[in-house]
């Protein structure tokens, strides 16, 4: 089966990302789109195994196979993470309703170490040559955004009343000392959140196989040859 095809006609979600769905977008703002496509089971039987991830066909598109968005997600991966949570969903099936209401389930103390990890990379970038705007603007956005999450146990990707701030920031007309420091007492919030977070331990792995291995059965009873087309 072709790559394209899977996303084409075996996707159970599909979402805008990026600055529409979190509120930064404007007249020039492209449209980022994430997706989920469950590999009909037959395909891992033989030795050439699906894809796990795949780009297109549309421009600006992104696909994971279920599993592997799973594994992200349970990794406390922000893109994953983020993608289930975007208000712009373009599709969505049966199956990928049920992927939104294990929404809780990957949700973890482990995001404050994903998150921070991944926030100390950027800001190392950030400060080595000449400021870079609009990295900066969003690297803001997601501390916000994980700071709020551990303080609530709740993920919310749009900026709200950060719009105009962020967007300053990003045109360049904030001082970039002052971008420097907020991201600095951001992760330091973040820290002090981490001590005393809502979040549980660890994500509920358990819930989350049994919700896979539903839809991996599901597929394997479709009549032989249905899924090879």
């Amino acid at each position: 089966m072709d790559a394209h095809d899977l996303v084409r006609h075996h996707t159970i979600y599909a979402c805008v990302m990026g600055s529409r769905a979190f509120g930064l977008a404007t007249e020039a703002s492209d449209t980022d789109r994430r997706g989920v496509y469950v590999a009909p089971t037959p395909l891992f039987w033989g030795f050439a195994k699906p894809p796990w991830h795949v780009d297109g066909p549309a421009e600006e598109q992104f696909s994971w196979e279920l599993e592997r968005f799973c594994e992200l997600a349970l990794r406390a991966n922000p893109n994953a993470l983020e993608c289930l949570h975007s208000p712009l969903v373009e599709r969505i099936d049966a199956t990928g309703r049920e992927l939104l209401t294990l929404r809780d389930a990957f949700l973890s103390r482990q995001v404050h170490e994903t998150f921070s990890r991944y926030a100390a990379a950027q800001f190392n970038k950030l400060r080595s040559g000449a400021p870079r705007w609009k990295p900066a603007m969003h690297l803001l956005r997601l501390l916000t955004s994980s700071r709020d999450l551990l303080r609530t146990g709740e993920l919310h990707i749009d900026v709200g009343d950060q719009r105009d701030h962020l967007l300053a920031v990003k045109r360049g007309e904030v001082p970039w000392s002052e971008v420097e420091a907020r991201i600095i007492r951001l992760s330091d919030e973040a820290d002090a959140a981490a001590l005393r977070t809502p979040l549980a331990a660890e994500p509920d792995r358990a819930r989350v196989e049994d919700f896979l291995i539903r839809v991996r059965r599901a597929s394997a009873a479709v009549p032989e040859g249905a899924e090879r087309q």
